[in-house]
């Protein structure tokens, strides 16, 4: 294994040390990285957390128009309910937090004890999970799927709703919205491998890939032969576009999200195919973004999510945003 780190015990302190250090709006208290600036007083905030490896996600989203705060555990585990319990903290600004995050097992449960030891001294909260990862479930049981990298288009439209000054109860149900109108499905080239592990996550053959594999290798819905761009491409957005809401429009946003080790060129490649599909079916494409979003270590492959968009969220998701690795003008 190479991989550019010291001691591998300390692989995510000394990430995070360099996060914060390359962007003076982020500060670091333990296994918390919030906004250095602080949250706005009288507005409601927003708090996320998973495990290190994904980077941007979950930390990388700190900022205005985004998230507040965020915990952060070791490599594919959960934050910790301490962390959890003071990014909670570091997101309140009197009006209440979200916490937005990723339908984890850890990840709930943890959260979840932290809100209720926080109730206690007066914060009130609220929990959206992302459920957008359509491999990981059937449509009949929704709730019990994975957050992946559709969990930002949630970030986007409850850090706008806000932004704007609406209530607790109003920035969870955009939050909310936006996570039933989004879609996404990964498709594995090769795996990763922990800083602190002796062999990969997961093997692939060398002519191999896996459609549906989560961000953690969490077995997908096949496993075939190498197949090319524009097929791979085709099946996905067929996959998506067949789980439409049953309220879906002809707006949609589209994310091309690379797993870590994938060129950018390829991943244009697959938008290419995508914007083809998606306009042949009678679709309009507003505000795609291509690029690594949500990465799996160095895992190769690509996912893609779908935002089925009414006027509300097009109007959350075109509102002004800022943090290290996401700027919407």
């Amino acid at each position: 294994m190479k991989k550019l780190m010291n001691d591998p015990e300390n692989y995510v302190e000394e990430m995070l040390d360099g996060l914060v250090a390359a962007h003076p709006s982020l500060c670091r208290e333990g296994r918390v990285v919030r906004r250095a600036s602080g949250s706005p007083q009288g507005r409601v905030g927003i708090a996320s957390g998973g495990g290190s490896g994904h980077l941007p996600l979950f930390t990388g989203y700190v900022g205005p128009g985004l998230l507040d705060s965020c915990a952060i555990g070791n490599v594919f585990e959960g934050p910790n309910v301490q962390s959890c319990e003071e990014a909670i903290r570091a997101a309140d600004g009197g009006r209440g937090v979200l916490c937005l995050y990723g339908n984890y097992g850890g990840d709930r449960m943890n959260f979840d004890m932290a809100c209720d030891l926080l109730a206690e001294d007066g914060i009130a909260t609220a929990t959206v999970l992302g459920t957008d990862d359509i491999a990981s479930a059937d449509a009949a049981q929704a709730e019990k799927r994975r957050g992946v990298a559709g969990l930002i288009y949630a970030y986007k439209t409850a850090g706008a709703a806000a932004a704007t000054g609406a209530e607790l109860e109003a920035v969870a149900a955009i939050a909310t919205r936006t996570v039933a109108r989004t879609r996404t499905i990964g498709l594995a080239l090769s795996s990763c491998q922990l800083p602190t592990a002796e062999k990969p996550t997961f093997t692939l053959g060398e002519d191999e890939i896996e459609m549906g594999m989560g961000i953690h290798g969490e077995p997908g819905l096949w496993r075939d032969r190498m197949r090319p761009a524009d097929a791979l491409c085709a099946e996905m957005i067929e996959r998506l576009l067949a789980e439409a809401p049953a309220d879906a429009g002809k707006r949609v946003s589209i994310l091309v999200n690379g797993l870590g080790a994938t060129p950018l060129e390829e991943l244009f490649i697959v938008y290419r195919c995508a914007a083809q599909k998606l306009e042949a079916a009678g679709f309009s494409i507003e505000r795609p973004l291509v690029g690594p979003f949500v990465t799996s270590m160095e895992m190769a492959g690509v996912s893609i999510s779908l935002c089925f968009l009414d006027d509300e969220l097009a109007g959350f998701l075109a509102a002004p945003a800022e943090c290290p690795f996401w700027r919407v003008p």
